[in-house]
C-alpha cells in the first residue's frame, strides 16, 4: 500500500507540475501574440516582443510553439486578442494591479471579479490604485564575483536604483529606457537574466505576517486564471 500510495503522490505532484507549466505556456505565448501584433514578428525590430520570447526561452517553452505563435499572426487567424489593467484591494487593503492578455473582456473582468469578490477583496475603477505604484524597467542580472564593484558600474549608466538580492542584482530604470540599458549591461559584459516592465510601489505598505498569507494566497488565486499575466501589490 506504501508503494501505491507513493506512486500517487508522485503521479499528482507531476500532474500539478505539467498543469502549471501548460498554464505558463499559455500565458508566455498570448504576450507573444499581443506584441507581435502591435510591433510585427520580427524581435531584432519588435523589442516587446523579444523580451516576451526571452520570458518564454527561460522557462524552457519548446522553440516550436514560440514559431506557432508567430504563425498564428502571420497567418491573421481572426483573434482579437488585447492587454487589459485592473485595479482593487486585496485583503488588508493591499492595493493591487491586475495585468491581463484576453480575447473576450467580458470572461476576464467577470473572472477576476469574482475572485475579488470571494476573496475579501474590491475591484476598483482605473485610477483608483494607479497613483500608490510608479511604472518602471526592472532588469535582472547575475551578480559577479565584487558585487559592490558591479553595482558602482551599473550606476555609472545613470539608473534610478540598484539593489542586491539573493538571486541576482536588481537594476531600476525609467520605463522608456528598457531597451537602451539592456543592451548597454549587455554590451558592458553582464549577464541579463530578465528584463520587464512593472509596478512598482511608491510607499509599501507593511502588514502582520498572517496578513501577508492571506495577501500571497489572494494573488495565487489571481495568477491561476489563464488571462491574467502579472499582479503587482505595494507590500
Amino acid at each position: 500500500m506504501s508503494g501505491h500510495s507513493k506512486w500517487s503522490t508522485i503521479k499528482h505532484k507531476k500532474a500539478a507540475s505539467d498543469s502549471k507549466r501548460g498554464q505558463a505556456f499559455t500565458k508566455l505565448t498570448r504576450a507573444i501574440l499581443v506584441a507581435a501584433k502591435e510591433g510585427g514578428v520580427d524581435p531584432d525590430l519588435n523589442f516587446k516582443l523579444r523580451l516576451a520570447i526571452d520570458k518564454a526561452r527561460q522557462v524552457n517553452m519548446p522553440k516550436v510553439n514560440i514559431e506557432r505563435a508567430l504563425e498564428r499572426v502571420s497567418g491573421q487567424t481572426g483573434e482579437s486578442w488585447q492587454e487589459l489593467t485592473y485595479e482593487g484591494f486585496g485583503p488588508n487593503q493591499v492595493a493591487m494591479i491586475v495585468e491581463a492578455v484576453t480575447d473576450n473582456k467580458n470572461r476576464s473582468s467577470s473572472e477576476i471579479k469574482q475572485v475579488f469578490d470571494k476573496n475579501g477583496g474590491v475591484l476598483g475603477q482605473p485610477g483608483s490604485v494607479a497613483f500608490m505604484f510608479k511604472k518602471m524597467g526592472l532588469i535582472e542580472i547575475a551578480k559577479a564575483a565584487s558585487v559592490d564593484e558591479q553595482m558602482l558600474k551599473i550606476m555609472d549608466l545613470n539608473v534610478v536604483d540598484v539593489e542586491e538580492e539573493a538571486d541576482g542584482v536588481w537594476v531600476l530604470i525609467e520605463p522608456n529606457r528598457l531597451k537602451e540599458l539592456t543592451q548597454a549591461l549587455t554590451g558592458a559584459g553582464f549577464q541579463v537574466l530578465s528584463a520587464h516592465l512593472i509596478y512598482r510601489p511608491q510607499t509599501p505598505m507593511p502588514i502582520p505576517e498572517a496578513g501577508e498569507q492571506k495577501v500571497n494566497d489572494f494573488v495565487e488565486k489571481l495568477e491561476e486564471l489563464d488571462d491574467v499575466q502579472n499582479v503587482f501589490v505595494n507590500l
